[in-house]
């Protein structure tokens, strides 16, 4: 478990107190570094707690000698890659009309989610003074008890953009990645039960103008080599899901049929990243930045294995029953300062749409069933149901998720 926290004054020798008892036995001594934008400086303390045991609470604090935080808590996962995992999904979530931060607050104390992905677009925007102070500290600070207490993964968004190489989200978190010695928060993978999940930036073509061809070009290397590797371990995580911020596909009226070309099929010496994830038969993959919801049928190269389109959400599972091609979730809604993006007339792939405020909750069952819903702010209530399942014979449905 990677732990951070940030100080605005120096602090020599972070330390983490830790333990499963409230004795904080263990300790581990930590490294910072040094950040300065726009005349601020922050100080980001991260510490590694490895060897820890599974399926155990343990109890933390951080600081230094002399001055300490309050007392967090967080329960690593069970042993092995069979257990059911919940992973709760979203994109574009502001401090500033953080529309599902209540919701998201209820659903960790009644313990819905073991663990978080936001999709892009966080505090809009970490590096933003608009909030009578920074925004990014405000919303770091707001979500810390869900974030201290439950393992929070990010991937960079448009809005991450500081026009100094997404300096905010590179120094304030930490990823699994590793290039070359450093951590990289902008493409990673690791694996959790019978998952192998990763992570990669579409704003390597976004701003491709800014920053270069050199980033998609080693982002593309590495994604290759990963997903080759996760699909000669079918065997032990048989489900492969990925996460990013721009969407393929998408029909509300901010977004064209085909949304992002570039990104999705490449052009000339830039390869696109949907030809990776079919030829390597990725299951599901997350997105952000459109603000609404839609799941869409499998689908590849534009033609889905679905109907026609859906302005309502209907019983598909069987589609989703060994499917030969990803399927694709916008979960855009979580929040962000911008009006509701309303939808025009259904993508030919679309499955199911809602314009409502709200998250995704997924989870994995085992190695032969997902389950999926989309949770509504405004409606309190799931606005989708899905199933997806990679079981050979008779179906039979497992318990109720909540």
């Amino acid at each position: 478990m990677v732990v951070t926290w940030v100080t605005f004054e120096y602090a020599p020798t972070p330390i983490i107190l830790y333990g499963p008892t409230t004795a904080l036995e263990l300790k581990h001594v930590g490294h910072y570094n040094e950040f300065t934008f726009n005349g601020v400086t922050r100080y980001v303390h991260t510490g590694t707690l490895s060897n820890l045991e599974p399926n155990t609470k343990y109890y933390y604090k951080v600081g230094t000698k002399n001055n300490w935080s309050g007392l967090f808590n967080f329960t690593t996962f069970p042993a092995g890659n069979d257990f059911k995992a919940r992973i709760c999904v979203f994109g574009d979530l502001g401090y500033r009309h953080g529309n599902s931060i209540p919701d998201l607050f209820d659903a960790a104390r009644n313990g819905w989610f073991d663990m978080i992905i936001h999709v892009g677009d966080i505090a809009y925007d970490l590096h933003s003074d608009d909030c009578d102070g920074n925004c990014g500290d405000k919303f770091m600070t707001e979500l810390e008890p869900i974030f201290s207490h439950i393992p929070y993964m990010v991937i960079a968004g448009n809005h991450e953009n500081d026009h100094h190489n997404f300096s905010h989200f590179h120094n304030r978190f930490r990823m699994p990645g590793e290039v070359g010695g450093h951590h990289n928060n902008q493409y990673y993978s690791f694996n959790l039960g019978a998952a192998h999940f990763f992570g990669v930036s579409t704003e390597h073509y976004g701003y491709m103008d800014e920053y270069g061809k050199a980033p998609i070009l080693s982002q593309y290397s590495w994604l290759t080599s990963d997903l080759q590797e996760a699909n000669k371990n079918r065997a032990t995580r048989p489900w492969i899901i990925g996460y990013q911020h721009r969407p393929f596909y998408c029909s509300n009226t901010e977004c064209h049929e085909d949304d992002e070309p570039l990104i999705r099929k490449g052009d000339h010496d830039i390869p696109g990243l949907e030809p990776v994830y079919i030829s390597n038969k990725i299951d599901l993959v997350f997105c952000g930045h459109m603000h609404s919801y839609e799941r869409f049928y499998p689908i590849a190269n534009l033609v889905s294995n679905g109907g026609n389109g859906h302005d309502s959400c209907m019983d598909t599972s069987s589609v989703y029953h060994n499917a030969a091609a990803p399927a694709y979730i916008v979960t855009g809604s979580a929040g962000n300062h911008d009006p509701k993006f309303p939808f025009g007339s259904p993508h030919p792939g679309s499955a199911c749409r809602s314009d409502d405020w709200g998250y995704t909750i997924m989870s994995i069952y085992n190695h032969t069933h997902i389950h999926l819903y989309q949770w509504s702010v405004d409606q309190q209530r799931n606005v989708d149901n899905i199933w997806i399942t990679k079981f050979i014979g008779n179906f039979t449905e497992p318990g109720p998720t909540t």
